[in-house]
């Protein structure tokens, strides 16, 4: 496996600075939110991802790709009634796409709870066929560009679309492409019944990228969540590819979050 984190964490800091601290706390990888860099990926222009690229292979640190995708991307929704939304929403993945591969990342993780919430009046079964003819575009564009679109599963409290692992599956395989998959957050998975090392070994095989957080919003090793049977499940689901540390409080800062997630996952990895 390969360790990530995500450089939301690191605010106000440079990209450069992010890159090298990010390499110095002993991370494969770091992972991308467009909004710290534009509002829209279509406002990075070629020359900037060739230099974000430089930076990085400067620093010894690879680029896993994109996550947080429609923060601040005003007037992108998956499942939206208006057609003319939906076609500039499918528009625009086509544009991730381009834009985490220009990188050299090979993921885009979507989450984007509010940009999928199903509308009053619009049935789930209606909105779900709207969400996959969004994707449609994107998935061709990324089998040619080597990246995967991991869809994210989330909990009812943050969306009303798609909730489960289980869920999640059935939505990405119904593109049949292996540029279509499921990203699994321990978080997101502490709202399904299910133990967390369970719902890991029944997905074996069909998720393509892992979110390493906490229930309390922390990084790994912050809160109670023993991440021992988590490590066991995903050697038994024989996964060898990303581990991110993903959080949403940072209350530690970010040198503490960074070093601190890291040293976690080394023992309990090793």
């Amino acid at each position: 496996m390969q360790f990530g984190i995500c450089n939301e964490i690191f605010q106000g800091w440079t990209l450069p600075d992010t890159f090298a601290y990010a390499a110095r706390a002993g991370y494969d990888l770091l992972e991308i939110a467009p909004f710290t860099i534009a509002k829209y990926v279509t406002e990075i222009s070629a020359a900037q991802r060739a230099e974000i690229r430089a930076m990085a292979a400067r620093a010894g640190i690879g680029i896993a790709g994109l996550h947080w995708v429609l923060v601040q991307a005003d007037g992108m929704i998956l499942n939206s009634p208006d057609a003319e939304t939906r076609r500039r929403s499918a528009r625009y993945f086509v544009e991730l796409v381009d834009c985490c591969a220009d990188l050299g990342g090979t993921r885009i993780i979507v989450g984007s709870p509010k940009q999928r919430q199903v509308e009053e009046g619009t049935s789930y079964e209606q909105a779900w066929a709207w969400a996959a003819e969004t994707f449609r575009d994107a998935v061709k564009r990324a089998e040619d560009r080597g990246v995967v679109i991991c869809f994210e599963p989330l909990a009812p409290n943050e969306t009303n679309f798609i909730n489960t692992a289980v869920e999640g599956i059935r939505f990405a395989e119904q593109c049949a492409s292996p540029a279509m998959s499921v990203i699994l957050d321990v978080k997101a998975m502490c709202s399904e019944e299910k133990p967390i090392p369970q719902i890991i070994r029944e997905s074996a095989g069909r998720f393509a990228y892992f979110h390493a957080n906490d229930a309390n919003l922390k990084g790994p090793g912050f809160g109670d969540i023993d991440f021992a049977p988590i490590a066991a499940a995903l050697r038994d689901a024989h996964y060898d590819g990303i581990v991110s540390v993903e959080v949403f409080k940072f209350d530690e800062g970010p040198e503490a979050i960074a070093t601190q997630s890291r040293e976690y996952l080394r023992r309990i990895f090793q």
